[in-house]
Order: structure tokens, then sequence, then C-alpha cells
């Protein structure tokens, strides 16, 4: 019985951060939106993104994302992982360091056609050094980092 009881408790150990993932939101949302409300997908098509409206919304991965137009939603909603930011949302920079902090939706790069965002502007200054290895680094911490916070 002993044995039983320790290799369940291993079990629920392992599998737990797994189910609780399940439930946990995924992107970093503020003024109720991934991004502050900014349009993902004018972070691609236009030289500044553009700030979305929310009669322009969809639901994606429990978060609520915000567009500037009708048209910009329907491309997000036709390939919502080409526009979605990496990490989440959360600073491109920090979680190269293992850790979950805010952005600014004003502070961004796309890389290889990803959006990565960062925290402040010392910090996208830090980023932009070495973007290639802070980017390597920052996918070995995510999503765990989500997990540890």
């Amino acid at each position: 019985m002993n044995r039983r009881f320790l290799l369940g408790a291993m079990a629920a150990t392992l599998f737990a951060p797994a189910a609780f993932a399940q439930d946990m939101p995924v992107f970093y949302q503020t003024d109720g939106a991934v991004m502050a409300g900014y349009d993902a997908v004018s972070y691609f098509t236009e030289d500044t993104p553009r700030l979305g409206l929310p009669e322009f919304s969809v639901k994606w991965k429990g978060a609520e994302w915000h567009f500037a137009s009708a048209e910009n939603r329907d491309a997000f909603e036709m390939s919502p992982r080409a526009y979605a930011p990496q990490f989440g949302g959360y600073c491109a920079y920090a979680m190269a360091m293992g850790e979950l902090v805010s952005t600014d939706p004003k502070l961004w790069t796309v890389i290889d056609g990803r959006l990565y965002l960062t925290h402040s502007p010392g910090i996208e200054q830090v980023w932009n050094t070495d973007t290639a290895e802070y980017i390597r680094m920052a996918e070995a911490h995510w999503p765990t980092a989500l997990y540890e916070q």
C-alpha cells in the first residue's frame, strides 16, 4: 500500500503542472486585452503599432485581442500564431532570464517573422545587443516560467 501511495503521489506531482497549465492564461493582459489593446496584426503591416478597438475583438487562448479593423481581426483569426507575440506577450528579455515581466506594447521588434515585446527603453537597448542569444535563452524558459512564479 505504501508503494502505491508513493507512486501515485509522484505521478500527481509530475502531471499537476500540465493540468494547472490548461486553466492558466498564457498571454499577458493589461487594460482588459493582450498588449494593452494594441492590434497584433499592425506590428507586421504598418510602420507603427495601432491601438485596437473593442468592437473588433476576438477571444483566443483565454485572452481578448483588439484590432484596428475588421480586416486585421479576420487576418488574426485565420492565423493567430503568425501574429501573436512570443512568450505570451511578456518581456522577451526578462523571459531570457526566466522571469515574467510586463511589457510596453510600443517597445517591439519583429525578428524572423515573430513579434517580441520588451519592458522599457533601457531593457530594449540591452535586448537589441544580442537578440539571437536572448531568444535562445527565453525559449529555454518558456513556458515553464509561467508555473514558477
